[in-house]
């Protein structure tokens, strides 16, 4: 959980607010296994203690900013990022170069796994669905431009995470808006079928493991 703080802060974002509206949670998501990742990295105890304690601060710091109702959305964005950008320089300081340099490698080869997960789901896309090769290698393509487009936006230093986000999000839109124009009425109809399907069988898979 503390490590998700360094591999994944920019999924974090504070939504909008609305007048009389309580303002939801903050919720810290990760790419990927934070709990593998420790291990991987070898963390020493001062080290687990000292990301504790940024973790609490980073909290604290959240909480104070959510509380604040006199300020814009605008305003509230921009204290946000200067507080992710914040947490994530002190985060990073309290790993070794050795250890940055194997976090480093865990996120390329996650993105690398992510990327190969990509293809197989495409393969198993274009059974399931019926796909022509020609619709394959329309998906295929679109699938390769997104994929580098997102390899860029996360490579540009010059745009701050809230920027990040809306371009990944815009990105999304547009990979969908192409799987439309490339698919029957009745593939997308026996894709969202499937879709259904696989999320009642992890919910299922879920509640299995509750049980046991």
């Amino acid at each position: 959980m503390v490590l998700s703080m360094v591999i994944a802060v920019q999924a974090q974002e504070i939504p909008e607010r609305k007048t009389d509206r309580p303002v939801h949670h903050e919720r810290m998501k990760g790419r990927h296994g934070a709990g593998m990742d420790m291990k991987a990295l070898n963390l020493t105890e001062e080290q687990k203690a000292q990301f504790k304690t940024q973790r609490e601060t980073f909290r604290k710091q959240l909480e104070e900013l959510k509380k604040n109702d006199g300020i814009t959305v605008k305003e509230s964005r921009m204290k946000m990022e200067a507080l992710r950008k914040e947490n994530k320089e002190k985060t990073e300081k309290i790993l070794t170069k050795e250890q940055k340099a194997k976090l480093e490698n865990i996120k390329t080869e996650g993105r690398a796994k992510h990327e190969a997960m990509g293809k197989e789901r495409g393969t198993r896309m274009k059974t399931e669905l019926g796909l022509s090769d020609e619709q394959a290698a329309k998906l295929e393509k679109s699938r390769a431009s997104v994929a580098a487009d997102m390899k860029a936006i996360r490579e540009n230093k010059s745009l701050t995470d809230e920027q990040k986000r809306e371009q990944m999000k815009e990105l999304g839109k547009k990979q969908k808006e192409n799987m439309k124009s490339v698919l029957t009425e009745e593939q997308l109809k026996k894709l969202k079928e499937s879709g259904h399907k696989r999320m009642e069988g992890r919910i299922e898979k879920k509640e299995t493991n509750k049980t046991i």
